[in-house]
């Protein structure tokens, strides 16, 4: 499993899909719908399925969800195998953080299933709250906005990851071997966590999803706000823990072009539906998905 997560490629401008080089056609949000509805296509099982590795680690069949009465999903289905990356990417309001909130229990679930493998059998957590899938299936879930306690000392926001450990002694053993792992971490450990930059902020909300030693990582939109070089630090967290500690991650990400060049899968999502699906360097090579993910880009400038 290859994958180039850097920025510095130099692309000729005849290039397509998300090469650099000059853009000529600005397209209004309108466009992006009307464009992205075209692009959508019949997605088989059988094509989900094959680009996965082994056996689906986590699975979502027919999920019909959304909020109060209000459905946002469509029939969606979803696949990605142990250890493996999936980012998703579309149109604002296109469903895809509605995913990860479906998949974490924060949605109205009308029909559809969603299963995970549990000590080596599958299971369905559909109906699970969020603590059970946390404490039971292995989900942590990153959100996107700024969650960390400003007032709370770094060590403290951490032992909070830890809540439903059985003991403080054990969300403490977690959080001593974060601080192993990140020295940013360690050197700031009482200090308040207002006094981090935003690439530490982001750092210190993934390591806080990490004291429950979670399998899969639902991370929504994690270079939100963040400078280019904090964007590069918290990819290259994400891709360690992935290759070295072979958790699952599955993303939202509105930096389209970072988010394929990372995962291993890609999905674009169009009004509630899963309109394209492919490894992430082939919609990388996609003219019009690079089209629909820059103006995508633009509309939340």
């Amino acid at each position: 499993m290859t994958k180039d997560i850097s920025t510095s490629k130099t692309k000729p401008e005849s290039s397509f899909g998300y090469h650099d080089g000059a853009v000529k056609t600005v397209i209004s949000v309108d466009d992006v719908n009307r464009q992205a509805q075209e692009l959508a296509e019949t997605i088989s099982k059988e094509k989900i399925a094959s680009l996965i590795q082994g056996e689906p680690f986590l699975k979502i069949e027919g999920l019909h969800a959304g909020y109060g009465k209000m459905e946002i999903l469509h029939d969606f289905n979803l696949q990605v195998g142990k250890g493996q990356s999936l980012c998703m990417i579309g149109p604002n309001g296109a469903g895809k953080s509605t995913v990860l909130h479906s998949i974490f229990g924060f949605t109205n679930i009308f029909s559809g299933e969603i299963k995970t493998r549990i000590s080596d059998s599958e299971r369905t957590i559909t109906k699970m709250s969020s603590n059970q899938k946390l404490e039971v299936a292995g989900i942590s879930y990153i959100l996107q906005d700024n969650s960390v306690f400003p007032d709370m000392t770094v060590e403290e926001n951490l032992m909070m990851g830890g809540y439903l450990k059985q003991n403080t002694g054990a969300a403490q053993e977690s959080t001593e071997r974060i601080f192993e792992k990140y020295d940013r971490l360690r050197a700031r450990r009482n200090k308040p966590a207002k006094v981090l930059s935003g690439g530490e902020r982001r750092l210190l909300e993934i390591s806080r999803a990490l004291v429950m030693e979670p399998n899969i990582l639902l991370v929504d939109e994690p270079s939100i706000g963040l400078e280019p070089r904090f964007i590069d630090m918290v990819f290259e967290i994400l891709d360690d823990l992935q290759r070295n500690e072979g958790k699952t991650i599955i993303m939202v990400e509105q930096n389209a072009k970072k988010g394929l060049e990372f995962c291993d899968i890609g999905y674009v999502l169009v009004s509630g539906n899963l309109a394209l699906a492919g490894s992430g360097n082939e919609l990388l090579e996609n003219p019009e998905v690079g089209q629909i993910g820059r103006a995508s880009c633009r509309e939340r400038v």
